[in-house]
């Protein structure tokens, strides 16, 4: 009898010891499941993680824009800027009087055209935004900013042959893209001095008359849409134009700041 109870009992610990067994296999099966899960989520948030600041540091790096130093010093009330009527052929452009300088009285017919003055200070233009008159020494690199830029070093770049597009800071995210496509979109021009560029420029201008304008040197027009047909017109017709360019072949790179896009 004593034989049977102990063998009784020692099959039980078999049994015991068996499951136990079975269940640390378990355990360890799960924990190892568990790890892999916590190792695979990690790699692929830090993959993403990586991913992701790679990118940015690629569009950083291809991207980064730097907005025109702004100007100090004395400032330059510009004399009114005088009207004269639209020759350009396209509908609704404002002209100014642009001819006569320097050559014949260095301040044009009757004094009124716009001079080209370089000063150093700011300039309280005459004319919002600005269509030329005295600006600073140093242009601005051509392209596209999503800051405003000093006027002062725009209308110099209108001298060298760049068109101006401004909009209101409040222009809907889509026409702001728009007019950023209208941009992108426009020829390469190499002039004399310096290397290619499209000859555009595109920022807000905060408190803008007007959603949209478009400006070159001594010539201005306004619309509503950055769909509006005369843009393109307006381009064609101005942009670093023998005709219309006070300093034709002027470059429009080798300035200060740099643009979102060329």
């Amino acid at each position: 009898m004593p034989n049977t109870k102990k063998s009784r009992q020692a099959a039980r610990r078999e049994r015991v010891a068996a499951m136990r067994a079975q269940q640390k296999r378990a355990e360890r099966r799960r924990n190892l499941i568990t790890i892999g899960a916590i190792v695979a989520v990690a790699a692929v948030i830090i993959g993403g993680v990586a991913w992701y600041a790679a990118s940015r540091g690629s569009t950083a790096s291809s991207s980064a824009e730097v907005i025109p130093p702004g100007v100090t010093g004395t400032t330059t009330v510009q004399a009114a800027a005088h009207q004269v009527p639209n020759t350009s052929g396209i509908p609704g452009v404002v002209e100014y009087v642009t001819t006569g300088w320097p050559t014949a009285s260095r301040n044009g017919p009757a004094a009124e055209a716009l001079a080209h003055d370089h000063v150093t200070g700011p300039v309280i233009y005459s004319v919002t935004p600005p269509v030329g008159g005295p600006h600073n020494a140093t242009w601005m690199n051509c392209g596209i900013y999503d800051q405003p830029v000093p006027s002062e070093r725009a209308v110099h770049n209108l001298e060298h042959g760049a068109i101006w597009i401004t909009y209101q800071p409040s222009l809907p995210p889509s026409e702001v893209s728009h007019l950023r496509a209208f941009v992108h979109k426009q020829t390469m021009i190499t002039p004399a001095e310096g290397a290619a560029s499209r000859y555009m420029d595109l920022t807000p201008y905060p408190g803008l008359p007007w959603p949209i304008v478009i400006s070159s040197w001594g010539f201005q027009l306004k619309v509503s849409s950055p769909a509006d047909p005369r843009l393109q017109q307006f381009a064609n017709r101005f942009r670093a134009s023998p005709t219309y360019t006070p300093e034709y072949g002027s470059a429009c790179t080798g300035g200060v700041g740099t643009p979102l896009r060329a």
